[in-house]
Parts: C-alpha cells; structure tokens; sequence
C-alpha cells in the first residue's frame, strides 16, 4: 500500500541518502508536521518532487525518517519477510546459523531492529517507532524463518523511551530464563531475561578467535568478564592461568558456573569486584602475579554525544593503567563499543594512554565488530566496535 503521508526534503539534502545513508534529520525536511503518528510509513521526496524512497516518520526524534527502501513509492507486501530472509541467508553463508546475530538494524537494513539467535530462542529489541509498527510482521517472518520455541522482546532499552515506546518486555512460547550461546570451542550460560543487552556479546566472536595465538601459556586478566567469553576462550586456547572481573554478580556466577561447563575451573578464576580498582592493584604490584595480558573490554561509556569527551577521558585513563602495570613483552586488548567512538577516536584514546603511561607501545592489530555485526558502507554509524592488541616494548 502506498503511503498516504509525504514529506519533502529541503533543497540539496539528499545527497547523503543518496550515498548510502538511511536517516534523514529533522532539520532536514521542509515541513516537520507533529500530528502524524510516530512510525508512520511516508513517502519521500527530493525537493525537485523526485521520489526518494519510503521510510517511516517520527515527529518526535530528531532522527526524524529512517529510510526503508529507497527509489520506491511503496513497500512490496513481503518486504519483512524478504528483508529477515536476506539477512538470515548472509550468515548461513558465512557458517553462523544456531548462534549469531541474525538482524543488525540499519546495516541489514532494517533500522531499529535487532535479533539474536541462542539455538531455538530468539532474543529481539525493537527500538523505533516504526518497527513497533510492523512487529506482527516481524513476529511472523521470524516464525516462518527460524521456527523457534520462543521469542523473547526485550524491549527495556532507553531509546525506545526517546521514540516513545513503552519499555516493556514481552516473551513469545517458551523462553527460559538462562540461555546458551556457542562461541569459538566454549559454551557459555547468561541470564537471558535479566542479563545485559540482548544476553551474550557475539560482536567480540571474532576478536576472541584472534587472539587466541597470543594466550597460550600466558597469564591473562580479564576485566568487565560478564560471563567469561574472552577468559573461557583465553583458557581453551591454552592460557596458563585467567583471572575474571566483573562488578555484576550475576554474570560472575554465570561466568564460574561456564568456568565448569568448559572444563577449565583449575585455570579460571571469576570474581565480583571493580575493574578500576583491580588496575590499581596491577599497577601497584599487588596482585599475585603479574599478567601478561589484559583483556580491557568495558561497556558503553558514551551515551549520548554530549558525554563523549568526558567518556574518552575514562577510556584513556583505564588503559593508560592498563598500559602501566604490564611489563616489555606483555599485551593490551582493548575495545570500545559506542557508535559515538569512531575509529579515529579510537587511536586517539589508545595513544595518549600509550603516551601517558610512559612505555614504548606497539599496535599489532586493529580489529573491528563481528561480521555477523555487519558495517553498512554509507553510514558510519553501524561501524560501532573497535578492537586493538598492543604490545608493550
């Protein structure tokens, strides 16, 4: 059905979409009507009166149309279905099919919508207005593609306080309160319904399988360890020994009891505690034994962009005493995961931190996201995690 609403662009601002990008700002269109609905479908067009696409509207939100299809005057009937399937036949091609990331909102095209795989479970968060719109259509698709025995929308996310959308959870079939997820060799347990995001980080899937050539026989600290994907990797790779910290205890015993699953309680050690603290006592010389690496993954310090200063201020600081408590020879691998952290950002931070902390320091690698985290070309914004392996000399 064709869009009964139409906006039109102020002059010369299509270029951008044109180029690869799905959001079109408020400041953007000529006329930001506030009684149309939050999520409606409309049509787009050029200031010239071309058609450039459909999206869905919000009045509200400075991103004011999340682009769906463009050069289009409407959607195809199936037009969920086909974009799921897409994304579905993009990872079973690439060998991901029980555990990964199955939608990636913009970067699989469809924008505010992310779905997890953990065998027959899916994990979903709908965080804009106009995918709420279509969820009948995505419930529907996801059943038809996966055949799952449960979906689980969890829907607490605060962006969908900012497009207006209640933040309700909301279980479809059976979903069982702690979900498996298969990474590398190792399974992990997590609490799926009261874990963090959507239950387990595939983004670091790949990151994980990288460093192992450089755990082996190595003393790893492992800080923000949720429940021990990087240290239960570290130790199936052949690390002598892995300390995990993290200050949830949910995820500390999650992580303990995935210690036992792998068969690796004798080389890894969780505990509940503050990272900034446990980099303190490495920088001090207290812990028993000195690292030879350190895993530095923390979470999202960068909520909004009006944060971002102090938040990369924090980042330069936790990896500065990163960089000081290893000795010549030792590893830092250290990530970022804010869309609002570009990668020029990202050396920036780990530099000075090498330049504060007094040592000469080596960029082996510089990594990025999963690639069932794909990066839409075009827009930046899907690009959000950032991944180095340094070396101290």
């Amino acid at each position: 059905m064709k869009p009964q609403v139409e906006l039109k662009l102020k002059p010369k601002e299509e270029r951008r979409i044109q180029c690869g990008h799905f959001w079109i700002f408020s400041n953007e269109l000529e006329k930001v009507d506030t009684t149309i609905p939050a999520g409606t479908q409309v049509l787009v067009r050029m200031h010239s009166g071309e058609p450039l696409g459909v999206g869905f509207f919000n009045p509200h939100s400075l991103i004011a149309v999340r682009m769906l299809e463009k050069g289009v005057t409407e959607l195809p009937s199936d037009f969920v279905y086909k974009r799921l399937r897409d994304a579905f036949e993009y990872r079973r091609n690439m060998g991901l099919n029980k555990h990964a990331r199955v939608c990636f909102g913009e970067a699989d095209l469809m924008p505010g919508l992310v779905v997890d795989r953990y065998g027959d479970v899916l994990v979903a968060e709908i965080l804009s207005a106009g995918m709420e719109a279509m969820k009948a259509d995505i419930e529907a698709a996801l059943k038809k593609i996966y055949s799952p025995a449960g979906i689980y929308y969890k829907n607490e996310s605060e962006f969908r306080h900012l497009e207006g959308l209640p933040q309700v959870s909301e279980t479809v079939g059976e979903v069982p309160d702690f979900g498996f997820a298969e990474d590398g060799k190792g399974q992990f347990k997590f609490p799926l319904r009261a874990g963090q995001k959507t239950g387990y980080y595939y983004d670091q899937r790949d990151n994980r399988e990288f460093l192992k050539p450089y755990v082996r026989d190595r003393i790893i600290l492992d800080l923000y360890s949720y429940v021990g994907g990087f240290g239960i990797n570290a130790a199936l790779a052949g690390a002598e020994q892995v300390w995990g910290i993290d200050s949830s205890q949910i995820a500390v015993d999650c992580a303990t009891e995935n210690a036992a699953l792998n068969k690796v309680e004798k080389i890894v050690t969780f505990h509940k505690d503050d990272a900034e603290r446990a980099l303190s006592a490495l920088r001090a010389g207290e812990l028993p034994h000195t690292p030879d690496m350190v895993i530095l993954d923390p979470p999202n310090f960068v909520k909004s962009r009006k944060n971002l200063a102090m938040a990369v201020k924090h980042y330069v600081k936790l990896n500065e005493m990163a960089l000081r408590g290893l000795q010549s020879g030792g590893y830092l691998a250290t990530a970022t995961c804010s869309h609002h952290v570009s990668r020029e950002i990202f050396m920036e931070i780990v530099a000075e931190a090498a330049r504060r902390s007094g040592k000469n320091v080596v960029l082996v690698e510089l990594r990025g996201q999963s690639k069932d985290h794909p990066v839409l070309l075009g827009m930046p914004e899907t690009e959000y995690l950032h991944f180095a392996l340094l070396q101290v000399k």
